[in-house]
């Protein structure tokens, strides 16, 4: 189960959550983040449906890192409702150099653990993973 490269195992609650996102949209976005002292990628946080985009980026930490997942809905040009799931690893410039070596050392093994990811984003300050930015990548 562990990750060789990070030794980071991933808890099933991860893909559990994730699948509950993606097949029956339980979620609005997923907050994960790395339990240290058991080794293992693990839940922090999750939003109900009803949260946007605010609520997601205010449940980021300012100064450590995790990866997120975040349930885009959007209208295309057609007028058609649409929806894109993002990975987004949040790895603020404040965060520990052992913490963002870490969180990247692990970040491939994680995504393939969740399958169904459409769009990454790597955002080491809010501007990067903005409204407009997730806007854009949608399309």
């Amino acid at each position: 189960m562990a990750n060789a490269a990070s030794g980071m195992a991933v808890n099933d609650d991860c893909k559990l959550k994730f699948l509950e996102l993606k097949a029956k949209r339980t979620y609005r976005f997923i907050v994960f983040k790395i339990d240290e002292k058991l080794k293992q990628v693990i839940v922090e946080k999750v939003g109900e449906p009803t949260l946007g985009y605010d609520d997601f980026a205010a449940s980021l930490p300012t100064n450590e890192c995790r990866y997120a997942i975040f349930d885009f809905d959007f209208v295309t040009v057609e007028n058609c409702q649409k929806s894109k799931i993002f990975f987004i690893a949040w790895s603020p410039d404040t965060s520990r150099v052992r913490s963002k070596m870490l969180y990247a050392s692990s970040k491939d093994r994680f995504k393939r653990e969740l399958d169904g990811i459409q769009v990454e984003l790597q955002a080491t300050d809010p501007t990067e993973m903005g409204l407009d930015v997730i806007r854009g990548r949608a399309n």
